[in-house]
């Protein structure tokens, strides 16, 4: 810039000066003269300065071009170094990859060996799994067949079920039949029994009993006059058979007429629960409860109470009912009775009478849903029976079970008034009805009938006061007193 100053700066002088000295050759007058020369001036100024403005910007162009190339040269230089840089390293990757290739060859070899093999074991299993899938369908059959076999064998079972409900319904009415045989006898005298001779009563005496009585007595002489040959035990039955048939004392009536007759020394029934006071906390949980349905059900065991009522011997609650079976009573009631609940609100009212003497008593109460029979037993003799109680009825299962109270929930609420004071033993639960030689068995001390579905072994929970003891024999176990 300052080069271009100096030398513009004569041009110019030289300029001012040619133009000055010809200015007198063209008019007389010095302001006319004056003005065009300013002017000139001026213009000559502008265009000076749009000359140094293009000048400058061309120098500037060329110092930015020399700029440029001094820089490429650098970055060409780093380039060069770069491209070596590369060039290193690709031979680097070249090897590692040739190396890569290599182990990937090795391992191809050995996954086609494995493959191999592979084939060869998905064939076995193949041909494995064929063999199986046949044995399963051939399975698959054989188990459609069992389950129908099963279904079969089930409903033969049920059939069982209620012709042997049937068969025993029979054999207590011929077990009540005979009570009341063995009553008559037990009424008859001792010295005639043993002559084998029978007492005949008089027509008065049979006009009393009825038209049917008299009847029967002249066909029992006129029998007897035309069979002397026949012995006079056998005459006895015959004529005792004859008064039963025109007696028919129904069987509550029989009942009445047995006299009680305690156990012996029964030894043997396992430990003993004893219930002291009427505490609301003496309770025994049995586990696991109820499994299946039952259609049938026989509950024994042996009882000594200690107050003026029986209270709650069992009680059995479901959600939907705190009251599907329970054997209790309360001071509220008859002394003496029990309520046997199935399905509440239906239940029978049995009478218990003889078990408030303080003794160990037997008993068993047997309920089926074939025509809702049922029978009670005291020790070994049946005190009860009925019918239509609770008929095709099935005690559901998943329930909670508990001795000495009565559950008003499930697992609790209990009240004092309804509570069990006394002592068990020997306690079972059965899911059909025992035989009466079962029942005769159980309460001679014999050992428990199969199928028992509880027992005392199964008590999971003792609470309050309640006191399990060991007793060699029944009649040797203290004896409880209301506390």
């Amino acid at each position: 810039m300052e080069f271009l100053k100096k030398n513009t700066l004569p041009f110019l002088l030289v300029f001012v000066s040619m133009y000055i000295h010809g200015t007198p050759s063209q008019g007389a007058d010095p302001a006319r003269q004056r003005k065009p020369f300013f002017e000139r001036l001026r213009r000559l100024e502008e265009q000076f300065q749009r000359f140094q403005q293009v000048t400058l910007t061309h120098l500037q162009d060329i110092a930015s071009n020399y700029n440029v190339y001094y820089n490429m040269d650098a970055r060409f230089q780093g380039l060069v170094e770069q491209s070596q840089a590369i060039a290193l390293a690709m031979n680097q990757s070249q090897a590692a990859i040739q190396g890569d290739v290599a182990q990937l060859k090795t391992w191809f070899r050995k996954s086609q060996r494995r493959s191999r093999k592979m084939d060869a074991r998905l064939q076995a299993l193949d041909l494995s799994l064929n063999t199986k899938n046949r044995q399963w369908v051939e399975e698959e059959k054989e188990q459609k067949a069992q389950r129908e076999a099963t279904a079969s064998l089930a409903v033969s079972f049920r059939a069982l079920q209620d012709a042997l409900a049937s068969l025993t319904q029979q054999v207590h009415s011929q077990d009540a039949r005979l009570a009341v045989l063995e009553g008559q006898i037990q009424r008859s005298s001792p010295s005639t029994v043993a002559l084998g001779l029978t007492t005949a009563p008089s027509p008065t005496q049979l006009a009393h009993r009825g038209p049917g009585s008299l009847q029967l007595w002249r066909k029992s002489q006129a029998s007897k006059s035309s069979s002397q040959h026949r012995s006079s035990s056998q005459d006895f039955t015959v004529h005792v058979q004859e008064m039963q048939k025109s007696q028919a004392p129904s069987n509550h009536q029989a009942a009445s007429l047995r006299t009680y007759q305690g156990p012996g020394n029964i030894c043997g029934t396992g430990p003993v629960l004893i219930f002291p006071n009427t505490s609301t906390e003496n309770v025994i949980f049995l586990s696991p409860g109820l499994l299946v349905p039952l259609r049938a059900l026989t509950f024994c065991s042996w009882v000594r109470m200690a107050t003026s009522y029986l209270g709650t011997l069992l009680s059995y609650a479901t959600d939907d009912n705190d009251n599907k079976l329970v054997l209790h009573g309360r001071d509220s009631l008859v002394p003496g009775s029990i309520h046997f609940v199935i399905g509440d609100p239906i239940f029978r009212e049995l009478s218990l009478q003889p078990l408030l003497d303080g003794q160990w008593h037997h008993i068993c109460i047997i309920w089926t849903s074939v025509e809702g029979k049922y029978w009670l037993h005291v020790d070994r003799r049946i005190v009860a029976t009925g019918s239509r109680f609770r008929e095709g009825y099935e005690i559901p299962p998943g329930g909670s079970l508990v001795l000495g109270q009565e559950q008003d929930t499930v697992g609790g609420e209990f009240d004092s008034s309804e509570a069990f004071v006394g002592s068990i033993s020997g306690l079972a639960i059965w899911d059909r009805a025992l035989l009466p030689g079962e029942v005769a068995n159980l309460a001679s001390g014999k050992e428990l009938p199969t199928g028992a579905l509880l027992t005392l072994t199964n008590v999971t929970s003792v609470g309050g006061f309640v006191q399990r003891v060991k007793c060699t024999c029944l009649e040797q176990c203290p004896y409880v007193t209301q506390r």
